[in-house]
């Protein structure tokens, strides 16, 4: 380990939350990736006697909804769905937002102000009525869903890259690159992109938590993928029976709070690491 990966990593564990944050969603991505071993039956598996509450059966310490399906079950494989939209549609939306940013920061002209009205377009329309007709045409998938997600989170991202581009743009080491006879590219991937990523990497973290919130809504509303269990299809499908059987929401629902904050507190942990004059 580097001295500056050691230093990174003791600013960002000095972030308590952001530790345990961390603890908590690789604890919870491992016990996602091992349900199948955990488990002998699926989350969609009728294994109990429906509307056990939680601790009235020592085989379903979370009890079971209204079929009989384990809510641990449910629970476990939901994060699975949930983690891996979160970093997909994440990952997606950031390297778009990037890619957006740089050219519309680093050419400017009629190529930035092509792309900039093409972000404002995309601004103007709400996320989430946009993601629904999207997944409302083609067949819900997880793959979709990453794709709808992916598609109309960028914006923000590539306003804060463009915004850096072109600051970093006017820098000396910029000018001395060009005088050099650099090419574009190299002097956008080598030079430009290192010094405006950092933005990027934490807003990530806020797309990724946003992006299990969509995913729980569309799920919520039927238009998931239905081939797998969601947290949000769990407490879509306890709705029905909220008063007498509350916990079948309210277990999904907690567990949906807890890995947002645990996203939102790891992205604080990396702005820590970024600017270590930040103040969190």
């Amino acid at each position: 380990m580097t001295h500056g990966t050691q230093s990174g990593w003791r600013r960002f564990s000095s972030h308590r939350a952001a530790l345990a944050a961390l603890i908590l969603l690789v604890a919870l991505a491992l016990i996602a990736a091992a349900a199948p071993l955990l488990f002998g039956h699926d989350a969609f598996a009728m294994v109990g006697q429906p509307f056990l509450w939680p601790g009235a059966d020592a085989r379903f310490p979370l009890g079971t909804d209204m079929f009989g399906r384990d809510i641990l079950a449910g629970l476990v494989y939901g994060a699975r769905v949930s983690l891996v939209v979160g970093v997909a549609a994440a990952a997606l939306s950031t390297v778009l937002g990037v890619v957006v940013g740089l050219a519309s920061g680093y050419f400017g002209g009629w190529i930035g102000n092509v792309l900039m009205r093409l972000t404002e377009l995309f601004q103007t329309m709400p996320s989430m009525i946009f993601v629904v007709t999207i997944m409302a045409i083609f067949t819900p998938s997880i793959t979709t869903i990453v794709l709808a997600i992916g598609l109309t989170s960028w914006p923000q991202t590539a306003r804060l890259i463009r915004a850096e581009t072109l600051r970093v743009r006017e820098s000396e080491f910029i000018s001395a690159a060009f005088a050099l006879g650099l090419s574009p590219a190299r002097i956008v991937s080598r030079h430009i992109l290192l010094n405006v990523i950092s933005p990027a990497i934490v807003t990530a973290t806020i797309l990724a938590g946003t992006a299990i919130l969509t995913e729980a809504g569309l799920a919520f509303l039927g238009l998931g993928d239905p081939n797998v269990m969601s947290w949000g299809s769990m407490i879509g499908t306890g709705r029905h029976v909220l008063r007498t059987a509350w916990y079948i929401s309210a277990i999904p629902g907690l567990a949906i709070v807890l890995t947002v904050i645990a996203v939102t507190a790891i992205g604080n942990g990396i702005s820590l690491v970024l600017n270590p004059n930040t103040d969190i």
